[in-house]
């Protein structure tokens, strides 16, 4: 039978609350949620550790570092699959995070709920029995890290979550699910035209990247005081195609000339940044003369974690615009 690890760090999928009305809570550990899943003892051979135990706002680089860790000693003693519980709220960082560091074929899937043990309707056990079948599946392998809700799995490097309440809320706009569950079976819907290398793990400490909006009427006051604490890099989540304000894209000039790597995103959900289209100040066009990255398809909360993971991996310029532009496409 197929042996997989299942590692728990907590999220709504182990809360539960004892008293009507009260707010949920983390109340269940790893063994709670394979012991309250139906048909995973069918599926496979499910390894339970508890790895964290909080919701997933709490989590940090160093939390998500030691479960890749964990992970990767998993599958070097044999597990033939891995599958993480997480809360939705920062899901789509800590998959993607491991994505850029996982060097295996073999499966690691990231699940969660977005209802907890104690409401009508929680689908936790069922998140989870629909990610051990992925990660069992030879035909989930060399995929990379992968997200599994809602009987849909989708490349970490796509999803996002795209409501606060619904059920249905990881989506990858733009390409669609890699995949969904039927009768307990992974079925591909289409394959990645690539899979990148892994990079280097960094050194455990705090995201020493920060993320700024690009707002309506921007004077480029936050981006000024960002630029005063010594950073070595600056995402930027624009308008439309990669846009900011005239005033916001003077500093840009400035954080480059300070030697602060700028990558520009779009804060919209779907298309990404472009390169040519328009030419006016604080455009894409002038950001990029000015010496900014644009970020591609990445959405601004994952190229903050690629960039972070590349400058302190000490990755020079050339690397990082190259690293920014392929895993951007």
């Amino acid at each position: 039978m197929t042996h997989l690890a299942l590692g728990a760090m907590g999220g709504t999928i182990a809360m539960s609350t004892s008293v009507p009305g009260q707010g949920a809570t983390v109340a269940l550990t790893g063994a709670d949620l394979v012991a309250a899943t139906p048909g995973l003892a069918e599926v496979a051979d499910v390894s339970a550790e508890q790895l964290t135990n909080v919701p997933s706002a709490s989590l940090t680089l160093e939390d998500v570092l030691r479960v890749h860790a964990w992970a990767d000693a998993q599958v070097r003693d044999g597990a033939d699959g891995v599958v993480l519980t997480h809360g939705t709220d920062t899901l789509e960082e800590t998959a993607y995070l491991l994505d850029l560091l996982w060097a295996h074929d073999t499966p690691l899937v990231v699940t969660g709920a977005m209802r907890s043990a104690a409401m009508a309707g929680a689908e936790g056990p069922a998140n989870l029995l629909a990610a051990a079948v992925t990660a069992g599946s030879p035909d989930a392998r060399g995929l990379g890290v992968l997200v599994c809700l809602n009987d849909t799995v989708h490349l970490a490097a796509r999803v996002t979550k795209t409501s606060s309440t619904a059920l249905e809320t990881f989506e990858s706009p733009g390409t669609g699910p890699v995949g969904v569950i039927v009768e307990e079976r992974f079925w591909p819907s289409w394959s990645p035209f690539e899979r990148h290398p892994a990079l280097a793990a960094p050194p455990s400490g705090r995201v020493a990247v920060p993320l700024i909006e690009s707002p309506f009427d921007d004077d480029g006051s936050v981006l000024q005081a960002v630029l005063g604490t010594g950073v070595r890099g600056i995402v930027v989540a624009g308008t439309g195609v990669g846009h900011v304000s005239e005033p916001a894209a003077e500093l840009v000039s400035q954080a480059v000339a300070d030697g602060v790597t700028v990558v520009v995103a779009s804060r919209t959900l779907r298309g990404g940044t472009t390169t040519r289209l328009y030419g006016f100040p604080g455009s894409e066009q002038d950001l990029i003369a000015r010496g900014a990255l644009m970020a591609g398809r990445l959405s601004a909360r994952k190229a903050r974690l690629l960039l972070h993971v590349l400058l302190a991996s000490g990755a020079g310029a050339d690397t990082i615009t190259e690293e920014i532009a392929a895993r951007g496409r």
